[in-house]
């Protein structure tokens, strides 16, 4: 194939060993589990390849501190138990203390994780686990202990749920991809990939680094914790729980294998947890890269969706994709239909016509959100942020419409003179236009 030569195959390891990978600097690893020896020994490698003796990392009472400390400012709902954040804080030391004995003595079991559906459009729901707050605070704390041994395995083309990256690092990557003349794209999508994870072959691919029997079965017993909805109660048989603080670390362990036959292949693919897209020179060499991750799917108990997987040129109207919320279509990013329609619901929802609170007060709920998300679309064609801007607007006037007793939805010529942009810009409205416009000036220094 045209892309697989020595040329392409060196570029696409983007400055790695395709074997190995290299050290981060681990900034971000918990100091007190990972000390400079342990950093050394993830360099130079340890004797056979495996690490034992972790178990008491997770344990140690200042590793279960960190990890209480991290759950606590992630905030979140209590699991089955009911037991909040504020009830365990207040007896903090004490529950700590009995998690450090259990886990030492081995008496550790993980309670059953309560399930919840979440809306995510179109009248669909999607699953999300609940752990109770001491179970968050093991997974975090066994996390903390491995995720460097893996971290520094993972490949340059992962960018989900990893340290010093996200969304933005994989969207950049993919605008420099196609501006170098990779537009041929397979867009793929495995199907409830969360939820089919082969449990034999995740546990294996953790054993690959891990030899520590305890923590290997500390492991297993997150992945086959029984779920609880409602009155029903159940014990999984494939899948991490979406939800919990382990899951995405071992759903990006499981991926690693085709990060690696990619990249070795010469393809280039940039992932985000279990949403990838393989750019590549020709439509030759994307049909090859679909047919190997059709076969390396199917033989690691995955499936593409057959819907939502599919080819295309990026570069042709009706040929783009999507990915992390952006289209890609033409040499432009847009911003795709269901990211639109969310924002539109949730300005809908903070300026409903009956809404009995002031201008002033509905604006500044409005103004973090449309900040938030011009923060991340800001690179999308500049008509989508007048339309937007437009769409807050009529809303607003349709809220003033409706205290003048009047019927309507603030689109008339009228209102558009007597409640002009300028009205709503001093009560402080944020115009995604106007950042747009500051954005691009330069910034000046002293």
């Amino acid at each position: 194939m045209t892309q697989q030569n020595s040329e392409s195959a060196l570029e696409a390891t983007q400055g790695r060993d395709a074997a190995g990978g290299e050290d981060h600097g681990l900034w971000w690893a918990e100091a007190s589990i990972w000390t400079d020896r342990m950093k050394s020994a993830l360099g130079n490698g340890v004797k056979g390849g495996n690490w034992f003796s972790l178990i008491d990392k997770v344990f140690r009472p200042s590793t279960l501190e960190a990890a209480w400390r991290k759950v606590e400012a992630n905030k979140g709902s209590s699991g089955i138990d009911g037991q909040s954040l504020d009830r365990f804080a207040a007896d903090a030391a004490l529950y700590l203390t009995e998690l450090h004995e259990s886990l030492k003595s081995g008496s550790y079991t993980p309670s059953p994780v309560k399930r919840v559906d979440i809306p995510k459009g179109n009248g669909q729901t999607r699953p999300l686990g609940i752990p109770t707050v001491k179970d968050r605070i093991v997974q975090t704390a066994l996390k903390m202990a491995i995720e460097p041994i893996f971290e520094t395995q993972f490949r340059e083309g992962s960018y989900g749920f990893r340290p010093e990256r996200g969304c933005k690092d994989a969207l950049r990557e993919v605008d420099r991809l196609l501006q170098a003349g990779y537009t041929h794209v397979v867009d793929a999508d495995l199907k409830s990939y969360f939820d089919t994870i082969p449990h034999d072959g995740l546990m294996a691919r953790v054993a690959e680094k891990i030899s520590d029997g305890r923590v290997l079965a500390l492991i297993e017993s997150f992945l086959r914790q029984d779920v609880m909805k409602d009155t029903e109660q159940w014990t999984p048989t494939a899948g991490t729980p979406q939800g919990a603080v382990i899951s995405p670390l071992l759903a990006n362990i499981y991926l690693h294998p085709l990060d690696l036959l990619m990249e070795e292949s010469g393809y280039r693919m940039v992932r985000y947890a279990d949403d990838f897209v393989i750019l590549c020179w020709t439509a030759e060499d994307a049909e090859a890269a679909l047919r190997q991750i059709t076969a390396w799917t199917a033989a690691n108990g995955l499936t593409l969706h057959p819907d939502k997987t599919r080819i295309g040129d990026a570069q042709e109207a009706g040929q783009g994709f999507d990915f992390l919320g952006y289209r890609f279509e033409g040499g432009r990013r847009y911003v795709r239909e269901k990211s639109l329609k969310a924002l539109r619901d949730k300005v809908r929802a903070k300026t409903k016509r009956n809404r009995g609170v002031s201008l002033d007060r509905i604006i500044a709920d409005l103004n973090p959100m449309l900040r938030g998300w011009f923060g991340y679309f800001k690179h999308a064609v500049p008509s989508v942020h007048r339309d937007v801007d437009g769409f807050v607007r009529r809303r607003l006037r349709a809220i003033l419409r409706r205290r003048e007793k009047r019927s309507g939805f603030g689109r008339c010529l009228n209102d558009h003179k007597r409640w002009p942009n300028a009205f709503f810009a001093s009560f402080g409205l944020f115009t995604l236009t106007t950042a747009r416009l500051q954005a691009r000036l330069p910034r000046c220094g002293n």
